[in-house]
């Protein structure tokens, strides 16, 4: 094993980290090393985590085992205390050059997150084996949802200022990507710490402004909630904003989102998906839906799944609740697991059906798609689609959609 190879669990913004800490990992030489970028959203996903470094170690006995991300942040003495492992990171250091220099030999290097008040720019050129790009803008969130432990793994919210966006932007595009994803933990608290404190519309303007080269841009995860006039505009009404947006909905019960400490409530979420599919027909709409959260009451469910429809989702991400220790809901009367597993089949059945719904009607459509292998791309709305002939992954090709199968379209190239 020459150089260092890492594995990434989790959300976007954990990709965009995992290449800025290859770009320093490489520069200084390290080799014979496996980097687990953790998740600490659910406890399976911990578990996952520790479940994948037994196996790497087992294979490749004499590589160093390097830990990072969220989970290494949350609990370091656990993964310290695994045979296996090496070295552990917080998610600060995984980030600075000098943490993979050679004279850095400190075992356990974590610190408090929540000193950190601010966030630093990591320039990169592209990310290994992606034909789309992510630029983190932010880190961190202020809110303390009665069921997260992230704000732990990440610290308070801290934005990029708008500037170092934009040239990241401009440098992943000169690079050849074609599709750049803003990411970040808290995406819409962006430039509440800046001096003027802008929005995330203004940021989103100036990218398509001052590089207009950029043929596609996206948004990972917002709250609806905290989405300004600006933003809405721009999704509404600029083409190069991908027509797809994912929703932290989180669950579609007033009363379990005030347990939650979300800020929204269902009406809110409604109306928003309803007045930009007003304004853009057609948008599609993704979200989280957590299944089995304390206290959760069949009626309570039973407003989560009619809000799928309420709202028009294409794509869910449902998650069965798992209890994090450490936070509020973990200490909430729970709702038994035979239950939990039950709703959650039941949110992703309707999630199935709602897709299926989608992919049907866009057989016979016209569609561009970002190729991301030589067969397989994604359309504008983000539905995956497969292709009998092999193509460049990176290219945009117009295509026309000839079928479907159940999570998928299939097409071919447009005359």
């Amino acid at each position: 094993m020459a150089n260092p190879r890492f594995v990434t669990f989790g959300c976007r913004l954990n990709t965009y980290e995992s290449e800025v800490m290859r770009n320093h990992a490489e520069k200084a030489g390290v080799e014979n090393a496996i980097v687990f970028n953790t998740c600490a959203v659910t406890a399976e996903a911990t578990r996952q985590a520790r479940q994948a470094i037994r196996r790497a170690k087992s294979e490749s006995p004499d590589a160093q085992i390097i830990v990072t991300g969220c989970a290494a942040q949350t609990d370091p003495e656990m993964f310290a205390k695994m045979p296996e492992v090496s070295r552990v990171l917080d998610n600060e250091e995984k980030l600075r050059a000098g943490s993979w220099l050679p004279g850095a030999n400190a075992r356990v290097a974590v610190s408090d997150i929540m000193a950190v008040r601010t966030s630093n720019p990591h320039l990169i050129d592209g990310l290994k084996e992606r034909t789309r790009a992510f630029v983190q803008v932010q880190n961190g969130c202020d809110h303390r949802c009665t069921f997260c432990i992230i704000p732990f793994g990440r610290g308070n919210s801290r934005s990029i200022a708008a500037e170092d966006v934009v040239e990241q932007v401009r440098r992943l595009v000169a690079s050849g990507y074609s599709e750049v994803v803003l990411t970040g933990v808290d995406l819409t608290s962006w430039g509440a710490d800046l001096d003027g404190a802008p929005k995330l519309g203004a940021l989103v303007w100036r990218i398509l402004r001052m590089v207009p080269e950029l043929k596609r841009l996206r948004l990972s995860s917002i709250d609806s909630i905290e989405a300004d006039p600006e933003l809405i505009d721009v999704i509404a009404g600029e083409e190069r904003v991908m027509p797809h947006i994912h929703l932290s909905l989180q669950s579609g019960d007033d009363m379990i989102l005030k347990r939650m400490k979300r800020r929204h409530l269902r009406d809110h979420s409604i109306a928003f998906c309803n007045d930009l599919r007003a304004r853009r027909p057609d948008i599609v709409f993704g979200a989280d839906l957590i299944a089995g959260f304390p206290t959760e009451t069949d009626d309570m469910f039973w407003n989560s799944l009619k809000i799928v429809e309420e709202c028009g989702l294409t794509f869910l991400h449902v998650f069965p609740f798992s209890p994090r220790p450490g936070t509020p809901a973990a200490r909430m009367p729970q709702v038994e697991k035979a239950v939990i597993k039950a709703r959650a089949a039941q949110l992703r059945d309707k999630g199935q059906q709602r897709l299926e719904r989608f992919l049907a009607a866009e057989v016979g459509a016209t569609r561009r798609v970002l190729l991301e292998t030589e067969v397989m791309g994604r359309t504008e709305h983000f539905a995956p689609v497969k292709f009998q002939s092999r193509m460049s992954p990176g290219a945009i090709v117009k295509t026309e959609v000839t079928g479907r199968g159940d999570t998928h379209l299939e097409g071919r190239l447009a005359a």
